[in-house]
């Protein structure tokens, strides 16, 4: 590599001559490839933003205009600029750069949030603070065709053009939608409309024409109409006109010099300006545009020459779902499934594939999908609707009143639930628990294994008068862990000899249990480990077997704090017993990206940990000889 080595900072960017450019593009691509193959990540988007973001680095002077990008898959290449090239050695890993934007890595991120749709919003807040401070710099919001599907994007615009602004925001477009050979039509067109002379000349010619007597206002309305018209037939701007933003594309998102000119012109006009640049997913890599599911969104580690995937086969979660969800369908006509924008990933592509007519994709919006799965459950049918738990927060006021309060049988089930790791804070599923316990007559279950998961998701859209929900971990699925007694309302995985401790687990966390309760007999202390299966609401069951114990721990990955372990402690205590309780879960942190097994160890989730605590608790609750044998035994 020749150019890429002495970029350290957009300043350097702006000294390569416009020559070398595409020469710079190919450098960056080849990085990318031999970074991403090595750790995994977002490579199709940023393949595909490689120009467009060597042309906005050019034109405007992050950080002091700032560059907000929307999601942050397609932040990589805006971080090799920006300093952050020798981070990629341990991308999403622990000394290396975020997946995402990050604030604390670079002044020249401003979001660290992976949620969708938001962009806009950022930079209509930055323009206001800069507008009250009488700071005339531009704001640029980079956002995806995708994520324009999402509502708060279109709030945000709505906002952004009644403000007047110096508001730039770039439509990212890489769903072939418009084909770059009418941009040059396009591009003068823009040209015309952007320049504040032709604003002005305009303004002057409508004076003139409405004080013409009589027709004035006719002839220049039909006029007006002729030249809107041709407009749109050239390029598709009816949806941002009608909003009163100035447009300028389509604009090829692969060709630097159309990009920059593009943006000089948005940046010169004063106001806000949408600058629609079509670029392709996994441009310039063919294992990635010859990838038909995703255009190599986010694969793991993979052979850089043929892009096949270095990982060993291994079943997940969402497999074991998408498999039993499908055999439900086949099953009952009345299952449905809702997806936002996330067919594959949620594990609905096998149900897609078998029951189309039974599947809605409604892009990225999680709270029309709950409602209008609230809908499809007063219409006679049982919705199943499968969101990452991060996104679940954007849509908790619909759970609340449109399916709980109703009564409707929605299912909902939760992927990347608790700690996910490598994907950083916004992406943790960690405050499910916390809020949905909280809905009046829920049902979650935390399934353990995959045949629990198996048999509560037939459960689950068994139930048509309540909402129910499933939550699992990412990745592969734990080994199937057999109950030696299955109760009503909790399964024993294991039997101490004594009630010394119960440890109550919550989902995957039963083989963290299983191993601190083998280790606390080698103190001494008998644990018995106990399975809720559905683990909200408490099972009576539950208490009163939990009431003849020593001491209760509950262990979960998600939020200690209103989490499943306070739900226990409480209803225990409703009781009038005295039995002592404990929580083990996430604490209220934004814990940093990192393995998975890194953050669960960082919050106390792992087995020798919590056999520690345990053990520390237990001798404090039954006082100095306990602590003694509790020593001896340690030393045998």
């Amino acid at each position: 590599m020749d150019l890429l080595p002495g970029v350290s900072s957009p300043s350097d960017l702006r000294r390569i001559p416009a020559s070398r450019l595409p020469e710079l593009a190919a450098e960056i691509r080849d990085f990318l490839i031999a970074k991403v193959s090595r750790t995994g990540g977002h490579i199709g988007p940023n393949l595909g933003v490689v120009e467009l973001t060597i042309a906005l680095h050019r034109v405007f002077d992050s950080p002091r205009e700032p560059l907000v990008f929307d999601v942050g898959h397609q932040i990589y290449v805006h971080k090799i600029l920006t300093g952050r090239q020798a981070g990629f050695d341990k991308l999403r890993a622990r000394g290396g750069v975020s997946g995402y934007g990050n604030t604390t890595e670079s002044v020249h991120d401003w979001s660290e949030s992976s949620h969708a749709s938001a962009s806009l919003s950022y930079v209509d807040g930055l323009s206001k603070a800069y507008e009250i401070e009488g700071d005339p710099r531009p704001v640029v919001a980079i956002i995806g065709d995708g994520a324009l599907t999402g509502g708060m994007a279109w709030e945000a615009l709505n906002n952004i053009a009644s403000g007047g602004r110096p508001v730039v925001v770039v439509v990212n477009d890489n769903g072939r939608s418009y084909s770059p050979t009418i941009g040059g039509v396009a591009t003068r067109l823009a040209a015309l409309r952007l320049t504040p002379r032709y604003e002005k000349t305009l303004d002057k010619f409508r004076s003139a024409i409405n004080a013409t007597p009589v027709v004035g206002p006719v002839l220049y309305d039909a006029l007006h109409g002729i030249k809107v018209g041709i407009k749109d037939m050239v390029s598709p701007q009816g949806m941002f006109a009608d909003l009163g933003m100035k447009y300028v594309g389509p604009v090829d998102g692969h060709d630097v010099a159309a990009v920059e000119k593009a943006l000089r012109l948005a940046k010169d006009y004063g106001s806000p300006v949408i600058v629609h640049c079509v670029t392709h997913k996994g441009f310039g890599y063919a294992p990635a545009e010859n990838h038909e599911q995703d255009l190599f969104h986010g694969p793991g580690a993979f052979n850089p020459e043929t892009g096949e995937s270095l990982a060993a086969p291994s079943t997940s979660w969402t497999d074991v779902f998408a498999d039993e969800l499908a055999a439900i369908g086949a099953d009952r006509d009345d299952i449905v499934a809702i997806t936002a924008a996330m067919l594959h990933p949620t594990g609905l592509a096998r149900f897609a594939e078998h029951f189309p007519a039974r599947t809605f994709d409604v892009g990225i919006a999680e709270q029309h999908a709950l409602t209008s799965a609230a809908g499809l459950a007063m219409g006679g049918l049982h919705p199943v609707v499968a969101l990452y738990s991060t996104f679940l927060n954007r849509a908790f006021d619909q759970f609340v009143m449109d399916i709980a309060l109703h009564g409707v049988g929605v299912t909902v089930c939760l992927d990347r639930s608790g700690i996910t790791g490598n994907d950083g804070p916004s992406h943790n599923g960690v405050w499910d628990l916390s809020l949905l316990s909280a809905v009046p007559g829920v049902r979650i279950a935390a399934p353990r294994d995959g045949e629990t998961l198996r048999l509560e998701l037939r459960e689950a859209v068994a139930v048509d008068d309540a909402p129910t929900v499933l939550r699992w971990s990412k990745g592969s699925k734990s080994s199937d862990i057999a109950a030696i007694e299955r109760n009503d309302g909790y399964d024993i995985l294991t039997r101490g000899l004594s009630k010394d401790v119960a440890i109550v687990t919550v989902g995957p966390m039963a083989a963290v249990g299983l191993d601190a309760a083998t280790a606390l007999a080698q103190r001494g202390i008998d644990a018995t480990v106990i399975d809720p299966r559905w683990v909200i609401p408490v099972s009576e069951d539950l208490i009163d077997y939990l009431n003849g114990f020593g001491l209760v721990v509950t262990v979960e990955d998600g939020l200690r704090l209103g989490g499943v372990g306070s739900a226990i402690s409480q209803a225990i205590r409703d009781t009038g017993s005295l039995t002592p309780t404990r929580e083990i879960g996430v604490p209220s942190v934004f814990p940093k990206h990192g393995s998975r097994d890194e953050v669960l160890r960082e919050c106390g989730l792992s087995a020798d940990l919590i056999t520690n605590d345990i053990a520390s608790w237990y001798a404090r609750i039954h006082g100095p000889h306990e602590v003694s044998a509790l020593r001896n035994n340690s030393q045998v």
